[in-house]
This record gives structure tokens, sequence and C-alpha cells, in this order.
């Protein structure tokens, strides 16, 4: 997340406080000893945040994370104290009604700062380098895989942490662990990977393939902790099981409505227009279709 000083604060929730840090599609309050982290229903892509917002994108993103924390917090420890309203502090009880099913009040953590990438399968970055080099963050892959091949295993694939408007850029194992020690790469590594593996696995059954996902990891008492949103259409690629075909761009329970219609209807150029209204429902439709496949339960 991006800190607000200095920095233009984006208008977008009916939260008359302004936030202490933003990022793309939240906002970030520090409490002194929590952090109370507010999903909007804004829209990001190709590094522009766009004008119009995706009904129930917040709470998708929200409440998502919180039952993907409580599924695996036999895995790792999480930053998650609550999500119920009456414990928010009394500046935000005004906002209620808006923040309910869209707030996490979490731990403060020391985070790392890189964004821990799992890739189960060959897509996005990873198949570009792939098809030019054999490898993904430097990692030799086996010859013969084509675009959404599954990898032989999951894989750990770094990246760095962009400021917003920037562009996260990856790195192989050897640069994370000069950045933050071989000791925390490594367990940053394990840690990612028992997550993904988790969570595939159990998206799989009901009917979602997790391609691959990011993670942010914080330090709080001397223990790594899992932090940020977590498994969400958001940092990860979700695919419909039923209809996954390898060697070629796969369906996906994302934005990738609105990124076809960008591609299709903008150079790039300038502020980024206003989507139309279907693709605006079919994206909306998409991220609470993900959330009722993974959890079994109406949002």
């Amino acid at each position: 997340m991006s800190s607000m000083k200095g920095s233009k604060m984006i208008q977008r929730t009916p939260i008359d406080i302004m936030p202490d840090a933003q990022g793309k599609v939240r906002d970030l309050y520090d409490l002194g000893d929590k952090l109370l982290l507010v999903a909007t229903d804004n829209i990001s892509a190709f590094d522009f945040i766009l004008p119009d917002t995706i009904p129930y994108k917040g709470q998708v993103l929200t409440q998502l994370s919180v039952f993907w924390f409580e599924l695996l917090d036999g895995v790792v420890e999480n930053h998650l104290i609550s999500t119920d309203v009456a414990d928010l502090p009394e500046q935000f009880k005004p906002y209620s009604d808006y923040l309910r099913g869209r707030f996490m009040l979490v731990k403060k953590a020391e985070m790392f700062p890189v964004e821990c990438i799992v890739r189960g399968y060959l897509a996005g970055s990873g198949l570009k380098e792939y098809e030019a080099q054999g490898t993904v963050c430097g990692i030799h892959l086996p010859d013969g895989l084509v675009n959404s091949s599954k990898l032989p295993q999951a894989i750990f694939t770094p990246s760095t942490k962009a400021e917003i408007g920037g562009h996260d850029e990856n790195i192989s194992f050897e640069r994370c662990a000069e950045m933050i020690g071989e000791d925390d790469a490594q367990e940053l590594s394990r840690l990612s990977l028992a997550v993904y593996n988790t969570a595939a696995d159990y998206a799989r059954e009901r009917g979602i393939i997790i391609a691959d996902t990011k993670f942010e990891f914080g330090r709080l008492d001397g223990k790594i902790i899992l932090g940020d949103e977590v498994l969400t259409p958001d940092s990860s690629r979700f695919w419909p099981a039923d209809l996954y075909e390898p060697g070629k761009s796969q369906p996906s329970f994302d934005k990738q409505f609105v990124r076809d219609w960008l591609s299709a209807n903008w150079d790039k150029q300038g502020e980024p227009p206003h989507l139309p209204a279907d693709v605006i429902e079919r994206t909306s439709e998409k991220y609470v279709q993900a959330y009722k496949l993974i959890t079994g339960k109406s949002l």
C-alpha cells in the first residue's frame, strides 16, 4: 500500500476519515496497535484504477479472505482479529452499514517487501518467460509445456512490490534471499507452497482451479504470519475446472471481462474510460459466483 502523504487521495467511499494509506482497491487506517482494512468496490486493470465500481466486489474480497484465513489456520497464523461491526472503533461506528462485510481489523505486522507468488499452472508473465527461455523466474521447467499447462509441481516465484501505477517485477529466489535474508526467503517459500497446495486441493474439489496466486507475509512477535487479502479473484487466477483445456487461455472468475473490453476499446493512454453496464454486471457476477463455489454460502 502507498502512504497518502504527498499523494492524491482517491475519493471512493462514504467514509469521511482520511485513510493513512491506500492500495488500488483498499483503504488502510492505522489504529495504533492494529489496522483497519477496508475493501472498496473499486477495480484496477493494467495498473490503472478505473472510474467505475463493481458491486459486491469489496465484500467478496473481504469475506473470501476471512474464509481462507479460518480454513488455513492450521497451516499458518494470520493477522485477522475481527470482522464484527461491534468491534469497530467509535469514529467508524457511523459507517457500520457500509463497512459491514467489507472490513477487517487486523494485527499490525512488519510486512516483507516481496510478493510471494505461487504458480501451479503456466500463464501470464510466467508463460511469456517460458516461451522465450524455458524458465519461470529462473526456474527451468520441462520442455513441451503450453499455455495453461499444469506444472509438475507448484513453484515459488517472488516479485517486488510496486507503488500504485508501477509494475511488480518478477525476481529470482536468489534475489529474494538478498533482499530479506536466506532463512526468511526459505520460510516464505515453504509457507507459500503449503498454503497454495492446501487451498488448491480444497478449491479443486469445488470446481475451481487456482492457477496461481500471490501472498503477503509479515513478522509479528518473531513469527511469520499471513496478511493482506488471500486467495481472492483479485490476487489469484481462478479457472472453472470443468472447462479447463491446456493450450489456450482459460475463462476465469475475475476481471477478465474488464481486461478484454479495455483491450478492445482503449489504447491505455491517459485516463481509462467508463465501463459498459453489462461488463460491470458480468464481472460482479463472476466475483460472487467464485465466492459461492468456494465457500458453499451466499454472500
